[in-house]
């Protein structure tokens, strides 16, 4: 049984974030209070885990915790433009156009695409990093500088596929893909170096390590194509496309690429 760790004087966010992972995940959430989380505590419970403190909802595991850093992107949001970010570059086209980012993972991509003036929905699937996210999204909306994205971005729990089947034709300006890209052979290298940079990240990709099969999505790219005109695919620079259909345009980064696949009227 998972459990999360809280402040005591946290009594009522600690119920509702139990109340949220039981209705999302159905499986139960042990609640522990306790006086004081700092980095002897994480030490002595190694353990992957929810932590509450007065930051909001973190997961923690083998002494890290962590939460989605949207106040480290802030100075990039400040700069970021069509010029400088290949991402924006492949998904703005005018601002307040509504973008779907169908794997919205930490948010950051979504949070990007916000600050360019777009109205971005982000669909998550696992329990626990949409919490993640949702208590991320409600510390921004009181954040000086982040409220005025935060208020353009609206978070949605659900399989993606199930989610672009229900939504209407055209809803969307632009579909976002980011799908997870299984690592191999001299990447894995590379994968574990940067996992070390970025301690937090090793956190997430343990706790994606844990699901049984890993959804690369391979079939978001046709049902994406029937409810919008212009669909991006983030990809690694030398992978394959997504479900190996060439886009009609590519934008080309150092370590990434972005794949454009449009419907003409």
């Amino acid at each position: 049984m998972l459990n999360l760790y809280s402040l005591n004087h946290l009594h009522a966010q600690a119920q509702y974030w139990q109340e949220q992972y039981c209705a999302l995940s159905q499986q139960p959430l042990n609640v522990i209070f306790v006086e004081n989380i700092n980095i002897k505590f994480l030490r002595q419970n190694p353990e992957l885990s929810l932590i509450l403190d007065d930051d909001g909802l973190h997961l923690a595991w083998n002494s890290m915790k962590m939460q989605p850093a949207w106040q480290d992107e802030i100075y990039r949001l400040k700069h970021a433009n069509t010029k400088n970010e290949l991402l924006a570059h492949a998904c703005y086209q005018q601002q307040g156009q509504n973008i779907l980012d169908c794997t919205a993972g930490l948010g950051h991509d979504g949070l990007l695409l916000a600050s360019l003036g777009l109205n971005v929905t982000l669909i998550e699937r696992h329990p626990i990093l949409y919490l993640l996210l949702l208590t991320t999204w409600q510390n921004a909306l009181h954040h000086p500088q982040l409220k005025i994205y935060a208020e353009r971005m609206h978070i949605v729990h659900a399989e993606s596929a199930d989610y672009l089947t229900q939504i209407q034709p055209k809803q969307y300006d632009v579909i976002y893909l980011d799908p997870m890209f299984p690592q191999r052979d001299a990447n894995q290298k590379q994968a574990k170096k940067q996992a070390q940079v970025k301690k937090q990240m090793q956190v997430l990709h343990h706790l994606l390590s844990l699901e049984h099969e890993i959804d690369l999505g391979e079939n978001l790219l046709s049902l994406a194509q029937a409810k919008s005109k212009r669909v991006i695919v983030k990809r690694p620079r030398h992978a394959e496309a997504l479900n190996q259909q060439m886009p009609q345009h590519q934008w080309l980064g150092d370590a990434v690429r972005f794949d454009g696949y449009f419907q003409l009227d």
